[in-house]
């Protein structure tokens, strides 16, 4: 009688899936309010948005450490588990070039970060269906 291999299970805990899933509404919010911006012009949904990239970036930046510790302790590298870590990393990076854009004056951020921000928010929700799905595993 022959076992199957068996991997460790290597899911988020509860501290990585809320660092995980907490990324996705400050990402969300900074488009929320880049698109207030470009509607109403008001600097002050600017600074909204700089300031809740900046607190997606922490959350998404802590939780990349942790996928990496999971992706090093998996016994099985291929696949997700690298998808996932990948995509958390493309996450993070745009989203820095994302915060790198909203840190320009007034309407020079103007379309880029309204994109950017689209596009890291969209990354952030595919990186947290992929985590909390899968655990990040096999």
């Amino acid at each position: 009688m022959t076992t199957l291999p068996t991997y460790p299970d290597i899911r988020p805990g509860p501290l990585h899936a809320t660092l995980l899933a907490g990324s996705v509404p400050l990402f969300l919010g900074a488009l929320l309010s880049d698109i207030t911006y470009a509607q109403t012009f008001q600097i002050q949904w600017a600074n909204f948005a700089s300031w809740l990239i900046a607190g997606a970036l922490v959350f998404c930046g802590l939780a990349l450490v942790f996928a990496l510790v999971n992706l090093l302790r998996a016994t099985h590298k291929a696949g997700r588990p690298v998808g996932y870590v990948l995509l958390l990393l493309a996450t993070w990076v745009l989203g820095l070039i994302d915060a790198f854009q909203h840190a320009k004056d007034a309407y020079a951020m103007m379309p880029a970060g309204l994109v950017l921000s689209a596009i890291v928010t969209v990354l952030a929700i595919l990186a947290t269906w992929t985590g909390l799905r899968t655990g990040g595993a096999r």
